[in-house]
């Protein structure tokens, strides 16, 4: 089980993807930047959920990914944004989905932890946003340039934390497919699909091709497998199962007692991570260059 004297850990990921040579520091830079600001949270002795937040919120702040500012259009031109926060504590969850006018989904999705509903859509989602004070703004300014758009390192981004008090939080955020059907929403804002978190077992978050997370609810299956193995296998177990559907993801995963893993079948993998027993965040494009501190006790 976790120990509560202060240890704390963190992972992000900005996709599950092919990156290109000239976006590789990008990515690394952006994750790295987001891994940093969860992890001050956390050392200071702030929640899961708040770091996690926050970590996804500068990922949507950074063009470099798919989320927030970078959003890709559909096939309208519009871009329609999903983002989903749970508390692995009270197994709250704030999601909100196709919403075009609010800067920072996760913020929208956040407000919306202590609300009745879990997932609001669209202008419902917007007009919740709005009451709870979230200004919002025009769509035009988050969509990625039309030279960006469609191009290979674009994807979800998530979170998933354990804070010194053993709370577990997972976060996610996308901006959708290029040239996706209008209203189409995939797999980040769907707790059991996208993500999970229960301080009881650990949190995950993925990314990837979200019709296939979504047929085969791939973060419950890394959570029933959280309860006889530790993160990487659990993380491992659940992307072998898309060898029935087909498709690419990718998995970051924090167990119970604060282990990392991390799992994916794509070609690169882009994340960043910290805990209260590393020196220094890493960043990584693929899980091979994170194998010392996986796991790690």
């Amino acid at each position: 089980m976790h120990d509560a004297n202060g240890c704390w850990a963190l992972i992000v990921h900005g996709g599950a993807k092919s990156i290109a040579p000239d976006k590789a520091e990008a990515n690394r830079a952006g994750c790295l930047a987001a891994a940093r600001i969860g992890a001050q949270i956390l050392r200071g002795g702030g929640s899961a959920v708040a770091a996690a937040e926050a970590a996804v919120r500068h990922l949507e702040d950074d063009d470099t990914f798919n989320a927030g500012i970078g959003s890709v259009p559909n096939a309208d031109g519009e871009i329609e944004m999903d983002a989903a926060i749970m508390d692995g504590t009270t197994l709250a969850v704030g999601a909100v989905a196709a919403v075009r006018r609010i800067r920072n989904p996760i913020g929208g999705a956040a407000m919306m932890l202590d609300a009745l509903p879990v997932l609001l859509v669209g202008e419902g989602a917007e007009r919740f946003a709005r009451d709870h004070g979230i200004a919002l703004c025009e769509p035009e300014p988050l969509a990625s340039p039309p030279a960006a758009a469609g191009s290979p390192e674009h994807d979800t981004v998530g979170c998933v934390a354990i804070d010194a008090a053993g709370h577990i939080a997972a976060a996610a955020s996308t901006g959708g497919l290029t040239g996706q059907h209008p209203g189409r929403i995939g797999d980040a804002p769907i707790p059991g699909a996208g993500l999970y978190a229960d301080d009881q077992l650990g949190g995950v978050a993925f990314s990837g091709d979200g019709e296939s997370i979504l047929r085969t609810m791939l973060a419950a299956r890394v959570m029933q497998a959280l309860e006889t193995m530790q993160a990487t296998p659990a993380a491992e177990a659940a992307i072998a199962r898309l060898a029935r559907v087909g498709g690419e993801a990718g998995a970051i995963v924090i167990d119970r007692a604060g282990r990392i893993g991390v799992a994916h079948n794509s070609e690169h993998f882009a994340l960043a991570l910290h805990a209260s027993w590393l020196p220094e965040p890493r960043a990584a494009l693929h899980s091979s260059e994170l194998k010392d501190v996986l796991d790690h006790d």
